[in-house]
């Protein structure tokens, strides 16, 4: 057994030598309804039901007896013995009708011969636990069930079938053997070879930081393609942030009047650009008031900015807005300590009545359009701005799901590089280069479960459906 097992095993109750049942199909009514049992028992539980001593890997048509001896449904009976399964444990499968009804009496009537309900995800879980998976894959697993585009189908399921998982494991790897070749150097000072300062580890440690930049570059993408970029309308009052997402939504979704204030709580629309889903936030407009109800409104606008991906700034060029106005709003983001590396686009709204035509340019590094939320004109410009923003159109070659937990580990990761290669190049510490790049290996470990923790696991796997 290897370590990594031995140690999910001594930290986790999960394998505690339960059998576990669940259906495993969607719930309501279908042609075919499959229930899975897995666990010690599974076989024993299989022979009870169908009255039969299934072969491995063969599909049997049986009648399914409870334990009266009536027969509660026929269909066909399959046995994946240990470890030739997706759990790694002796799994049976029944596959029935497809009715919850009859579906439920096979759950019970397994419950009552030695099994139990399964937790949600407890089979990618055990897959996981029994090494079959490692969790990234699991986490694809997932992934693919709730994918929402084409694209996001297609990355999740390149990452179950390990591409994320290998980038992953190459960058523990070489951040290894730099670890050991640092640790060499400082442990047998009496070489005649100086190790460190003869080039060979900053060159090795840049291009480890190289190939950890590129990994996080597809993960950003991955993440934002299977859970979306998350986009935040902020500006003043009456500045047309609920007609821009009515626009955006192709829907009346916000109340749009001339009144100023209208929006008071945060409102949500998930759309698709072209496949890309985009999570947008329509928020209560900025301006100093009184009415606690909408200061309450303001307050949640800002705490919205801080999860968001990309800001969107609404300007009405119209209403004497300013330079300097602009200027105060940009300066009360960026001054927002939870904000400073948020990217924020400008809209200049209601382009048609100034009399101009839609546009886009780049003034300072921030990409500003002109456009009118009310008329549609211009609308194409943005869309094609987020879907710059977000990746689209690029190849997708070498691309995986990925998750926020999965960005802030490589995040980390890298601060970790980032400190080490100072310590290098500043002050030749090769000790607190070492102990920075165990730090990294750590972080990397996280991601694909070979660090982990069991509130971590819990968290992950809780997310899952009840049979897979």
């Amino acid at each position: 057994m290897s370590l990594q097992k031995e140690s999910k095993l001594q930290t986790n109750p999960t394998l505690d030598g339960d059998t576990i049942v669940a259906i495993a199909t969607a719930p309501g009514r279908g042609g075919v309804g499959i229930v899975r049992v897995s666990g010690p028992n599974a076989q024993a539980i299989g022979q009870t039901v169908s009255r039969l001593d299934p072969l491995a890997r063969h599909a049997h048509f049986t009648p399914f007896y409870g334990t009266s001896g009536t027969v509660l449904d026929s269909g066909i009976t399959l046995f994946f013995p240990a470890p030739n399964s997706f759990t790694g444990e002796d799994v049976i499968e029944f596959q029935a009708h497809g009715g919850p009804v009859v579906l439920d009496l096979l759950v019970k009537e397994c419950c009552s011969i030695g099994a139990r309900p399964a937790r949600a995800g407890e089979f990618t879980e055990r897959a996981y636990l029994n090494d079959k998976i490692d969790l990234t894959q699991a986490e694809a697993i997932a992934d693919l069930i709730s994918s929402t585009t084409e694209k996001a189908a297609r990355n999740a399921s390149q990452s179950l079938q390990g591409t994320f998982s290998k980038e992953i494991n190459t960058l523990i790897s070489i951040v290894t053997e730099l670890r050991i070749f640092v640790e060499a150097a400082i442990d047998f000072p009496e070489e005649e070879i100086d190790f460190i300062a003869d080039g060979r580890v900053l060159e090795k440690l840049l291009d480890i930081m190289a190939q950890l930049q590129r990994v996080q570059n597809e993960a950003t993408q991955g993440s934002i393609t299977q859970e979306g970029m998350k986009l935040v309308l902020v500006g003043k009052p009456n500045a047309g942030k609920s007609s821009l997402l009515n626009a955006l939504s192709g829907q009346d979704t916000a109340i749009v009047t001339s009144i100023e204030g209208t929006t008071r709580d945060s409102l949500r629309e998930h759309i698709q650009i072209d496949g890309m889903p985009l999570h947008i936030v329509d928020t209560a407009g900025l301006r100093d008031s009184e009415d606690q109800i909408e200061k309450e409104g303001i307050r949640r606008s800002w705490k919205e900015m801080e999860s968001a991906d990309r800001i969107l700034l609404l300007i009405d060029k119209n209403a004497d807005t300013t330079d300097s106005d602009k200027r105060a709003l940009i300066h009360s983001i960026r001054n927002n300590e939870a904000l400073k590396n948020t990217p924020v686009t400008i809209i200049y709204n209601k382009c048609d009545l100034e009399g101009t035509e839609p546009s886009l340019s780049v003034v300072e590094d921030i990409t500003e359009i002109s456009l009118s939320a009310k008329t549609g004109s211009g609308i194409h410009i943005l869309k094609d701005h987020l879907k710059v923003c977000m990746g689209y159109g690029d190849s997708m070659e070498g691309r995986f799901s990925a998750r926020r937990r999965h960005l802030q580990s490589l995040h980390e990761a890298a601060a970790f590089l980032e400190t080490g290669h100072r310590q290098l190049t500043q002050a030749g510490a090769g000790e607190l280069l070492a102990e920075d790049l165990r730090h990294c290996q750590s972080c990397l470990g996280e991601i694909t479960g070979a660090v982990s923790s069991d509130e971590l696991l819990g968290k992950i796997f809780s997310s899952f459906c009840i049979g897979k």
